[in-house]
């Protein structure tokens, strides 16, 4: 505790001010950060050493390939950093025992360096997993590289899907320079993802007193990491039917509408189980840190929509969904049937083709996919509405805490390009050690690469004859939307561990300015929401450093060295995998048991057809079929007032002022791909742990909670490369039983119940 006081003594007059209005004068006000991170600082150890290039590369090319290369195939595998993280630190302690110590000069400067600065540490542990966090993170882009090559079947120039998939990478560093001193300084942007990494980081560095009949940090992990590595055997290899039992559909065999109530995978997921942790983690992410509030938000939104809207407009026959499957991500012609692209494109000149449309079919969605646009419309409103009724300039008033009076002050001061020393009122112990320690990112070096980067992207998009479709002004336009919504969105991920997309909008916007091109859309759409949402990415790798005490400069180079290498390697495995695997992502061509289908592509594929090619101007005007999906909008705006009002009258009653409209708003924006089987064990385990496990047993779930979390990630990760590498890529799946099956066996969930409508393996309802 004596070393805590002095870490921090040097500020504490200086700040009392805002420490005692706080209540915290020497830690961050929240609590699970107060758990977790520790509040001391060496800065004499070593970050960016000759150890931390090699592993942090070496690790950042092999997670870039590995999660590329099954990122194409029928189930894909995330390997997240933490297996990284986990597998760097006993190669960086056997080449801290064996590496000579001798200095190494550099020719003709006065630089040096060495192979071996002493012990490998955690500093350099943790810009290592900064590198294959990059690794681990996905291109975007390169779906629309696939989409092209592999879905419209046409040619791409090589320089300018390396443009695009680098450009789209790189532009969010100017948004993340210019929001960070807002997003990661001020300590109640917390970025409860981080957390895991915290916790184990500490696991592995740090001496842990095992208490009487109990475990180490580090023995827990050990035992959670094997037990889950062994597990994985069962529903990866031997029986992965028990990722989803869906046991409605094995009472009533012949009912279409129990399969489509009780299907996890297809359906609403009633009285369906799973028993496997990646169908936990697998679209949500870890619901052990996510916070017990966010967790209640999306649970909210999900069966509000999912059990009481979905259902009824389907069987209300509304936009005649009974037509169509009751959850899919496929476009459908007025008959039922997959829409026919390739009659309302012109191949020539891969646009619209407005007379072969009217001669053919308007183009329809299943209900839910329908209503998740409209939830997406909502979901952007509600966010501006919510950042500035509960974020944004309002009188000082004794009805709001002094923590809610703080961030509202502050964010209306940052929008108003507050001072340089704005962020002194956020100050915590970390934000306290970072600024006496080191020296900070100058802000020159964003403006210099956002300015560099939006060159690339010009040249990306207008030149190479202009196979992009996309204009100079609509990358400037996209740039636009990418910034001004990075801070509200920023806020939202940074507390609730939920990042609302801008995809949604930005093919709305294009779609209707510029219609008819698809590539253009898709274009326009990685531009604005990726750049966004790679900067949320930067940023929250900021805060880990932050959280860490890990010299920002370093930090700085660490990341943009890593988006560079992954964004090569992504696209080069990709480009590779198009140009050597025959028919891939053909699911009608491929030869029966090949993984090469593209799930995530396909649904990339099927929202170009939507936005780019028919465009919103044909979907949701009184041209098309749901032109009353743009209520959402008004909905979204008005969503979050009368929380706020509540929150305002009854102030004493604080989980009124938990509800987040844009979260509950936002709840299902993953499905499709992701199942309601997803949904509702991500939900379950999120709040045993972090409601009941958090609740009664504090200290368990401060010590243990979050290690938890990243041994059932790497334990998965690992047997899931070991079992493709050792058996399924020798074509070995498994011995053939019913139990082998990645279905859920719920058939007729995937039927429509409209009379008269004839789909290949339904039944004809009369």
């Amino acid at each position: 505790m004596a070393q805590k006081e002095d870490a921090v003594s040097e500020d504490t007059t200086h700040h009392s001010g805002a420490a005692n209005e706080i209540g915290e004068p020497n830690d961050n006000p929240i609590e699970e950060v107060r758990l977790t991170v520790p509040t001391t600082d060496d800065p004499s150890i070593p970050a960016l050493t000759f150890r931390t290039w090699v592993l942090g590369l070496a690790s950042c090319i092999i997670l870039s390939f590995v999660n590329k290369f099954f990122g194409f195939r029928e189930n894909p595998l995330s390997v997240s950093s933490v297996a990284a993280q986990i597998a760097v630190m006993p190669i960086g302690t056997l080449m801290a025992a064996t590496l000579p110590t001798k200095p190494i000069n550099v020719p003709f400067t006065k630089w040096s360096f060495s192979l071996n600065p002493g012990p490998f540490n955690l500093k350099e542990h943790v810009l290592i997993t900064i590198f294959a966090s990059a690794g681990a993170g996905g291109v975007y882009a390169n779906h629309i590289i696939t989409m092209v090559k592999a879905f419209y079947h046409r040619g791409m120039h090589v320089i300018a899907a390396m443009l695009l998939a680098q450009t789209t990478q790189l532009l969010g560093y100017g948004w993340a320079g210019l929001f960070r001193k807002y997003l990661v300084d001020s300590p109640y942007m917390w970025w409860p993802a981080n957390l895991v990494q915290v916790s184990l980081f500490r696991t592995l560095h740090e001496k842990d007193k095992r208490s009487k009949g109990g475990l180490t940090r580090l023995q827990f992990f050990l035992v959670t990491i094997l037990t889950s590595f062994a597990y994985y055997t069962i529903p990866g290899y031997l029986f992965p039917s028990i990722g989803c039992l869906s046991i409605l559909c094995w009472i009533w065999k012949d009912s279409i509408t129990v399969q489509q109530l009780g299907s996890g995978l297809h359906g609403l997921g009633i009285g369906a189980l799973s028993f496997d942790w990646n169908a936990v983690v697998g679209f949500l992410g870890s619901p052990l840190s996510t916070p017990c509030s966010a967790i209640l938000n999306t649970m909210v939104g999900f069966f509000l929509f999912a059990y009481i809207i979905i259902p009824a407009t389907y069987f209300s026959n509304s936009y005649e969904a009974r037509r169509f499957p009751f959850i899919s991500p496929k476009t459908f012609d007025h008959s039922g049937q997959s829409y026919n692209i390739s009659r309302v494109l012109d191949n020539k000149t891969f646009t619209f083709d407005e007379h072969e449309y009217n001669s053919y079919s308007k183009l329809y969605l299943s209900v839910f996919f329908a209503f998740n646009y409209g939830l997406s419309f909502a979901t952007l409103a509600a966010t501006i509405s919510h950042v500035a009724l509960f974020h944004g300039k309002m009188p000082r008033i004794n009805v709001l805490s002094c923590v809610q009076q703080k961030i509202f002050r502050s964010i209306w001061r940052l929008w108003s390009k507050a001072k340089e020393k704005l962020h002194d009122e956020f100050a915590d112990v970390h934000s306290r050690l970072m600024k006496k320690n080191y020296a900070q990112v100058p802000q020159w070096w964003f403006h210099v690469l956002l300015l560099v980067t939006f060159g690339l992207a010009l040249v990306a998009c207008e030149g190479f004859g202009g196979e992009l479709q996309l204009p100079w002004w609509g990358l400037i336009m996209a740039c636009a939307i990418a910034a001004f919504f990075t801070l509200p969105i920023g806020i939202i991920t940074a507390t609730t561990n939920q990042q609302p997309g801008l995809n949604v909008i930005t093919e709305l916007i294009i779609g209707y300015i510029y219609p008819g091109r698809p590539l253009a859309n898709v274009s326009f759409k990685t531009y604005g929401y990726i750049s966004m949402s790679q900067a949320l990415y930067l940023l929250q790798d900021f805060k880990l450093g932050h959280y860490m005490k890990i010299p920002p400069r370093s930090m700085f180079i660490v990341q943009l060295v890593g988006t560079i290498v992954a964004s090569q390697v992504h696209f080069a495995t990709t480009w590779w995998l198009l140009s050597s695997v025959k028919n891939i992502c053909d699911t009608e061509n491929l030869p029966p048991g090949s993984p090469w289908t593209c799930p995530g592509d396909d649904v990339f594929y099927n929202a170009s057809i939507i936005w780019g090619v028919i465009g919103p101007g044909k979907m949701f005007t009184k041209q098309g079929v749901y032109s009353g999906l743009n209520w959402f909008f008004l909905a979204g705006v008005l969503a979050p007032v009368p929380a706020w009002l509540l929150s305002r009258k009854y102030p004493e009653r604080k989980w009124i002022k938990l509800i987040n409209m844009p979260v509950i708003l936002g709840a299902t924006g993953m499905m499709p791909p992701a199942r309601s089987i997803n949904y509702l064990t991500w939900g379950a385990v999120g709040l045993f742990f972090n409601y009941y496990v958090y609740t009664r047993y504090k200290g368990w779930w401060a010590k243990y909670n979050y290690i938890l979390s990243a041994g059932l990630d790497a334990g998965i990760a690992f047997m899931g490369v070991l079992l493709y590498f050792s058996l399924q890529s020798k074509d070995i799946f498994g011995v053939e039983w019913w139990g082998l099956s990645q279905d859920d066996y719920c058939p007729l969930a995937r039927c429509p119940t409209a009379p008269g409508i004839q789909v290949k393996g339904c039944p004809a309802l009369k």
